[in-house]
């Protein structure tokens, strides 16, 4: 194991921890003379207008994301998992965009949603120009346009894990429920959604700290944009530190996001968990 250990440390551990030192610092990125100044780059980012809305926007986006991504992702599962003739094909079509490199989505999405784009172009086309929109200049709209991209591309990644965990649901369940007279809501609640505790639980893990970290598709849909309207932890990080030349800050606001992507995860696995424990 030592040739692993050390590989690792010196590939995780050592950067996490150089990188943990230079928060406290006011170290521009370049320059190898630079100064500790212990919490400043915390106490600013607690004042810093931007900041807080970017910790905002994070945790609307992630939460947004779990929620809608999951309740569409387990209502495609329950679909293709019937005895439909065309359910194969349907789970390779609703999966498909989840294989798609997440920034060639984003780009293409911007596309579609630019004011001269398709969308806007098939609304007036079908006289809905009322509903045609600046989808992603308008501040009230970007950032829900954002979530729309990823729940369209990562539906169908949450709806494999729940398939995987209905087929693993003995069919003898299914028809004992049913000569008992439950109902197929019924059947959901109190025979499906226990059973499928583990993968629920894998599912809302992912969501929550991928939609906690999310970069590409926002950089590439809105740039954070437009002013600050979707400024994310992610892409303030990635503007302090290349574009203002802020390391030491930006650096601070990525041992922020660490915390809050651990005390979520941590505190959303401990309740699946305890949930998970008392369905079995």
């Amino acid at each position: 194991m030592v040739p692993a250990l050390l590989l690792f440390a010196f590939v995780v551990l050592v950067p996490s921890a150089r990188g943990l030192y230079y928060a406290f610092t006011d170290w521009d990125g370049l320059d190898p003379n630079f100064t500790i100044i212990g919490l400043r780059n915390f106490t600013d980012m607690v004042h810093d207008a931007d900041a807080m809305s970017a910790v905002w926007h994070t945790v609307l986006i992630a939460t947004a994301v779990t929620v809608i991504q999951n309740g569409i992702g387990l209502l495609l599962a329950l679909g293709v998992n019937s005895t439909i003739k065309s359910r194969n094909f349907l789970r390779v079509l609703l999966f498909a965009p989840a294989v798609v490199t997440p920034i060639v989505t984003a780009y293409l999405w911007r596309n579609l949603l630019s004011y001269d784009g398709a969308v806007n172009t098939v609304l007036g086309a079908v006289g809905l120009d009322s509903w045609r929109q600046d989808w992603l200049g308008d501040p009230d709209l970007a950032l829900w346009m954002i979530v729309l991209v990823v729940v369209w591309q990562f539906a169908g990644y949450s709806m494999v894990i729940f398939l995987a965990g209905l087929q693993s649901v003995p069919k003898e369940i299914y028809e004992a429920a049913a000569i008992d007279g439950s109902g197929p809501v019924r059947r959901f609640w109190s025979i499906i959604r226990p059973l499928l505790a583990p993968a629920i639980t894998v599912n809302l893990m992912l969501s929550i700290i991928g939609g906690i970290k999310l970069f590409d598709q926002v950089y590439a849909l809105t740039g954070g944009g437009p002013g600050h309207a979707t400024d994310t932890i992610s892409t303030l990080i990635y503007k302090d530190a290349f574009t203002l030349g802020e390391f030491g800050y930006s650096i601070a606001l990525a041992v922020v996001l660490t915390v809050i992507v651990a005390v979520a995860s941590a505190g959303q696995y401990a309740v699946l968990s305890r949930n998970e424990r008392s369905a079995s």
